[in-house]
C-alpha cells in the first residue's frame, strides 16, 4: 500500500493507485463471501439496436434504493450487506472520500471485460470521486483521453484500491481489456456518490 499514491494520469484528471489495502487472505475470504451472498444478475444491454445479455454479472447497493440507469437499463439499489459495509468503510478511510452506493461487477475469467466508457451518468455527483476495489484475478485497467487518445494502463492487484477523482470522468474513458491469459474470476467494486 502506498501512503502517497502518485497520479497515473498526465493531465486533465487524477487517478491514484493505492495498491493492496487488505491482506491477501482477507481479500480472498471477502471475494468468496461476495460471490456467494450477493444477488448477482446479468446485464441486458442494447447495442446497435440489439439486446445483448452479458456474461459478466452485476450487483447494485446503496444507502437508499437509488435508481441507476446505464446502458439503457435501470437498477434499484439493494441495502448494504455486512461485507459491503466493511469494504465501504475501508474504501472511505483510504480514499478520504464519502460514498453512498456501489456497483459491483463479477468477471468469470479474462474473456469478460468492459469496453471504453466513462462513469458520467446524470444521477452521479460529477464532483465526487469514484473508488474501485479489486478482488480476485489481477487484471489490466486502461485509461484513454477523450481528446488526445493518449492511454495509460495499470495492473490492478487482488485487494487493491484505485481512486478516480473529479474531473477524470469528463476527460478520460477507462476499460478492462479482455485477456486470454486470465482464467480466474474477479470482483470489482466501484464506490460512487449518487445525487440525492
Amino acid at each position: 500500500m502506498s501512503l502517497f499514491p502518485e497520479n497515473i494520469l498526465p493531465f486533465d484528471g487524477h487517478a491514484s493507485y493505492h495498491g493492496q489495502i487488505m491482506p491477501v487472505d482477507a481479500a480472498q475470504a471477502m471475494f468468496h463471501r461476495l460471490e456467494k451472498t450477493l444477488a448477482w444478475k446479468h446485464d441486458e444491454l442494447i447495442i446497435f439496436g440489439r439486446r445483448i445479455t452479458t456474461r459478466r454479472m452485476t450487483a447494485w447497493h446503496g444507502d437508499a434504493p437509488f435508481a441507476y440507469t446505464y446502458s439503457h437499463q435501470t437498477r434499484q439499489a439493494l441495502p448494504w450487506t455486512p461485507e459491503l459495509r466493511v469494504l465501504k468503510t475501508l474504501c472511505e478511510q483510504h480514499s478520504g472520500h464519502p460514498f453512498n452506493s456501489c456497483l459491483l461487477n463479477l468477471y468469470h475469467d479474462g474473456s469478460e471485460g468492459m469496453g471504453w466508457h466513462s462513469d458520467d451518468e446524470s444521477t452521479l455527483d460529477p464532483t465526487a470521486a469514484i473508488a474501485s476495489i479489486s478482488l480476485g484475478a489481477e487484471r489490466k485497467f486502461s485509461f484513454r483521453h477523450r481528446g488526445t487518445k493518449e492511454t495509460r494502463s495499470i495492473m490492478l492487484e487482488h485487494g487493491s484500491l484505485l481512486v478516480m477523482e473529479a474531473p477524470t470522468q469528463a476527460f478520460w474513458q477507462h476499460s478492462l481489456p479482455v485477456s486470454k491469459k486470465v482464467s480466474d474470476p474477479r470482483i470489482n467494486l466501484t464506490f460512487r456518490r449518487m445525487l440525492t
